[in-house]
């Protein structure tokens, strides 16, 4: 008899099983904005579930362009609030995730025949007064034969333009938020599909699937639906065909050679097309270059960089870079799908990267189904706060907004005292390479201490995989951070896949595959 309350109890922790859970909000999507309404949700007291059909960050949210940007292009196309609500939000997520957003200066050189120079300072000008700045500084001409930054340029470009925005490391912003959404209460659970959803009256009943086979049932009062490219297909499973709002997807792709210049900058280069293409500093030893804009009809399948593309993206960075680049000379490459709001653009680079909520039921009779469309990775926190507030009505006793002043773990310093915070971490563990110990500050910020512990030495981090990764760091993944296998902790909680051969990569799948958690 104890033996078979002691199972059901189990049973009933993992949310498999008879037992009907409740929920006041189920989230449908472990991408960016998933995971931030999520965590918005979980800190203003609801209980939350968010499940995802794969890993967390595994699709759109690890493909960006690892930028917290207010989008200068989109100026173009007047979208001024997308641009002033994305210039707020950059120095927000700069303050409460300091440890994977920080600040860099990007340099656009003026090539003849594109945006004449007066038209760039005139958008640069709006960039850098659309919001009050306090954290990054403004934008400056540059005479390029005369700094460094023109060093790797081709002669004929003479004048540019420097400006701020930042970096970010995406799914890391992605697992932070599902970490602190669920030590604020939240069931996360990844690699878990929402495979039904039926609608009640004054709830839902949904059917979940883990990979293991597993299935359970749990109620909610309202589901969100931020699957992204795959948010047409989940609004389906809950009967809900809007005429008003529709997916449009859109392959990015990137490509990553070796290191093309010197430097901590990135620079952003206009295309003959009309486009812009960016290539940033990257891992310590690479130059990422991206992105490019075609059109999808469906998310089926892997999505891979095209022949294509690659081609495009050579091209455009050797009209301004003086060492030309083939196909042959890329390391890596990925490509994602961004699931925008079909505003019926003509042309994929012009749909707006604006975000549109599409609420149905909620009338008293009817369960609630709250569509997300659209977005962009430098908005996910408003986003996910619009979302809320827009739920309001069916939540009495919803707690105020919170997110916008509350750091994501970690990030609990002054972005301003980063490198300091850094050169401390460091001498903290003088046995430990530099390089490693900057990027284990960087990924984890103040709970880099919490990895480490009291080790004295690299032997007793446990096993080396190589590339500065150790036992130590891989468990904490497994225990903290929701890693199941080895690409969830070489490609998506960190990018160390680029630094690990073949047999470590191998090594380290053999020991997830003893000891992750199930």
């Amino acid at each position: 008899m104890a033996a078979a309350h002691i199972i059901n109890a189990l049973v009933a922790k993992k949310g498999f099983g008879m037992e009907k859970r409740k929920y006041d909000l189920l989230v449908v999507g472990g991408g960016i904005n998933g995971v931030g309404i999520a965590r918005d949700a979980a800190g203003r007291g609801l209980k939350v579930l968010l499940c995802e059909k794969d890993d967390l960050a595994s699709h759109t949210s690890s493909a960006s362009s690892k930028l917290i940007h207010g989008g200068l292009r989109y100026l173009e196309h007047y979208e001024f609030r997308l641009v002033r609500e994305s210039l707020k939000e950059r120095e927000r997520l700069l303050r409460i995730s300091p440890h994977v957003v920080w600040p860099m200066r990007i340099v656009l050189p003026v090539l003849k025949g594109m945006r004449p120079a007066w038209l760039l300072r005139l958008g640069l000008f709006l960039y850098d007064n659309l919001v009050r700045r306090s954290a990054l500084p403004g934008t400056r001409k540059l005479k390029l034969k005369a700094v460094g930054q023109g060093k790797p340029l081709q002669a004929g470009l003479v004048t540019g333009f420097e400006y701020s925005d930042c970096w970010a490391d995406d799914a890391r912003l992605v697992v932070l938020n599902a970490v602190d959404a669920q030590r604020r209460g939240a069931d996360i659970r990844a690699h878990t599909e929402c495979t039904a959803l039926q609608r009640g009256g004054d709830g839902w009943t949904a059917s979940l699937k883990a990979d293991d086979g597993r299935v359970s049932t749990v109620e909610a009062r309202v589901v969100v639906n931020a699957a992204g490219p795959w948010v047409d297909e989940v609004a389906g499973r809950a009967g809900q065909f809007s005429e008003d709002a529709g997916v449009r997807l859109v392959k990015g792709s990137h490509i990553v050679t070796h290191q093309l210049y010197a430097g901590d900058h990135g620079y952003i280069f206009q295309s003959a097309d009309g486009r812009v293409i960016f290539a940033m500093p990257y891992e310590g030893r690479f130059t990422l270059i991206g992105t490019t804009d075609v059109e999808l009809k469906a998310p089926d399948g892997a999505v891979q960089i095209s022949d294509a593309e690659t081609r495009y993206l050579c091209d455009a960075v050797n009209s301004y870079f003086e060492e030309a680049i083939s196909p042959g000379d890329v390391l890596w490459s990925y490509a994602g799908i961004r699931p925008l709001f079909d505003d019926k653009s003509s042309s994929a680079s012009v749909v707006t990267r604006d975000y549109v909520f599409d609420l149905t039921g909620g009338d008293g009779e009817k369960a609630a189904l709250l569509s997300i469309y659209g977005g962009k990775l430098t908005t996910f926190r408003k986003l996910a706060e619009h979302a809320i507030e827009k739920l309001r009505s069916f939540y009495p006793d919803l707690g105020e907004s919170w997110t916008h002043h509350a750091p994501l773990p970690g990030g609990d310093f002054p972005f301003e005292e980063r490198s300091a915070e850094i050169m401390n971490f460091q001498r903290d563990y003088p046995w430990l390479d530099a390089n490693c110990a900057a990027r284990l500050f960087e990924s984890y910020g103040t709970l880099a201490r919490s990895i480490l512990g009291d080790a004295r030495s690299t032997s007793e981090l446990g096993e080396d995989f190589g590339g500065g990764l150790y036992e130590a760091e891989v468990r904490y993944l497994v225990e903290s951070e929701f890693a199941r296998c080895a690409e969830d902790i070489l490609w998506r909680r960190s990018k160390l896949g680029l630094h690990l051969d073949g047999e470590q990569a191998a090594a380290l799948e053999a020991w997830m595959s003893t000891h992750s958690q199930k």
